[in-house]
């Protein structure tokens, strides 16, 4: 296997997300760590790179100084990883894609539609990957769960209800807790907080599983915590593209769930269901038989599910390689490139610019049904003819 140089912007030494991408892209061995922008204080930045074994010369200060660092390089990354905060991310995506970088940008994509409409335009004119960070489509049963819907094992799908509540969100104390307080401002995190932080998880999962875009929303935004210029709790009813019956909940203040991320999926001949903490198990429930539980790793699953397994069946495997598998694919359709050859069908399974694109254009949608008191808005381009029409 031909290591491939990948570099890292943000995830710094007090990121939550910072060691899952460190982690994450060399766990398969594909993607070497090779330079960073890690802090958005210049000298933390430099510190932080070298202390991880980061050649000095590419412990970068600044996402801007590692741009023109790695352009004047031959050995330049292949791969950029951006983790920086929501309101960054399409100055820095739009950068490296058109200085003719790959791109894995943490979600959300961007602060709005328009901006992630431009990013799509950027990676296809420069035939560049921007591959959006929706880690949890990594995981080997959430593959096998969209594998069995397009194979047509659970028949014409009715209803998918999708969440993510837990109560990372919940103490009030927390208000002057700059990782919990840039959440909540609008300038730094966008239109939304908890729809955006987790809410974009579940609906993404929703989809992928599913193969359909979501077309319309009705929304109702809560804040439960007195104060918050943003949303901490979201109830949603939307449809998919087949007028499949869609439910979110998402939420910050359910005290007692620890994580909180499911997805259920239910058609004409049985029903899915899968919990991410013990995502090594799906629920597989045929119409008017038992539930049987299929076992990550076992030898009936799909292959793509067989490919994200990494470990044999019986042991834990989490998010870490759950993230790793989305490196994979990235580093597969990357080599692929460089052989000049096209890429194993099952490594585009990626969450794309695409798909990150579709997320900002639902929780606008949302965000305007919550407005409007629920009222049914339609997703993306047709919502944004409605808003014009509204303003005439």
């Amino acid at each position: 296997m031909n290591r491939i140089d990948w570099g890292l912007i943000g995830g710094g030494e007090e990121s939550q997300i910072g060691f899952t991408h460190r982690a994450g892209a060399c766990l398969q061995r594909g993607f070497q760590f090779a330079a960073g922008a890690l802090d958005a204080r210049p000298e933390q930045a430099r510190t932080f790179g070298k202390s991880l074994g980061l050649d000095p010369r590419r412990a970068y200060g600044s996402w801007q100084e590692m741009l023109d660092g790695e352009m004047a390089r031959e050995d330049r990354c292949a791969l950029v990883t951006i983790a920086t905060p929501n309101a960054t991310h399409f100055e820095i995506a739009k950068a490296f894609l058109e200085s003719g970088f790959h791109v894995l940008c943490e979600k959300p994509l961007t602060m709005t539609a328009i901006e992630a409409r431009q990013l799509v335009q950027i990676a296809h004119q420069t035939k560049r990957i921007c591959a959006v960070n929706y880690g949890y489509s990594g995981y080997p049963m959430i593959r096998q769960m969209r594998d069995m819907v397009a194979a047509g094992v659970l028949g014409a799908l009715r209803v998918v209800f999708a969440e993510f509540a837990g109560g990372f969100m919940a103490d009030a104390a927390d208000a002057d807790n700059p990782r919990v307080r840039w959440r909540f401002d609008p300038k730094q995190a966008g239109m939304a907080a908890v729809t955006l932080d987790c809410g974009t998880h579940a609906l993404h999962l929703a989809s992928y599983v599913t193969g359909q875009n979501i077309c319309s929303v009705s929304s109702d935004f809560a804040s439960g915590i007195k104060g918050r210029a943003l949303e901490d709790d979201n109830l949603s009813a939307f449809r998919l593209e087949d007028g499949v019956i869609g439910r979110l909940w998402t939420s910050g203040l359910a005290i007692g769930r620890t994580h909180g991320l499911t997805l259920q999926v239910f058609g004409e001949d049985g029903g899915l269901r899968w919990g991410q903490e013990n995502p090594n198990q799906l629920y597989w429930t045929p119409l008017n038989r038992p539930t049987q539980i299929l076992e990550r790793g076992s030898a009936e699953l799909s292959p793509s599910a067989e490919r994200a397994s990494n470990i044999t069946t019986g042991h834990p495997e989490g998010f870490v390689a759950a993230v790793g598998n989305i490196y994979r694919d990235l580093y597969d359709v990357i080599s692929a490139e460089k052989a000049g050859i096209a890429p194993d069908p099952l490594a585009l399974s990626y969450p794309s610019v695409e798909a990150g694109c579709h997320s900002i254009e639902v929780v606008e949608a949302m965000v305007a049904s919550a407005q409007a008191n629920g009222s049914w808005v339609e997703v993306g381009v047709r919502q944004q003819a409605n808003l014009r029409h509204a303003g005439e």
